[in-house]
């Protein structure tokens, strides 16, 4: 079996298990049936896109909904340890620890997620506008954050 079709395996099992016991608040499905590759969902559109050779490498995940939020970049791009690359971070902030590792799960990635979405990182932010709202005027990071989610839910 060619490691792109046990990726592809893999992936199954894992959106089945995550359909079986979801992760409470975000709900995930295929975004095209023809392709495995690509999930879609959650409250807040985003899309997450698995490599060939998963789970040796991360899937991206990206917003497609508007997101106002330290550890998403403009493009929607989220910004999370464990979504980078295996290995040392060249620039020293992250332990390797903290970084993908191929025993991570569709599971886990939607659970830091969430988590990040609740607890930002703003020491080492995607969004600097949005990091620098959060610290320094944190009621206005909410009130524009509640303005998405009104929008989001009227969309």
């Amino acid at each position: 079996m060619s490691a792109e079709a046990q990726s592809a395996l893999l992936l199954r099992r894992q959106l089945k298990e995550l359909s079986k016991n979801p992760v409470e608040g975000f709900s995930a499905g295929l975004a095209d049936d023809g392709n495995i590759y690509e999930c879609e969902g959650g409250f807040f559109k985003a899309l997450l896109s698995f490599p060939t050779n998963y789970p040796q490498m991360p899937p991206k995940m990206r917003f497609t909904s508007e997101m106002w939020h330290p550890n998403v970049y403009p493009d929607g791009e989220v910004c999370i340890s464990i979504l980078h690359p295996p290995g040392d971070d060249k620039w020293g902030y992250e332990d390797a620890a903290e970084r993908w590792l191929p025993i991570h799960t569709v599971e886990t990635i939607v659970l830091s997620v969430v988590s990040m979405l609740s607890g930002p990182n703003d020491e080492s932010p995607a969004n600097i506008e949005a990091a620098k709202e959060w610290r320094e005027n944190n009621k206005e990071f909410k009130r524009r954050c509640r303005a998405i989610v009104r929008k989001t839910l009227e969309g």
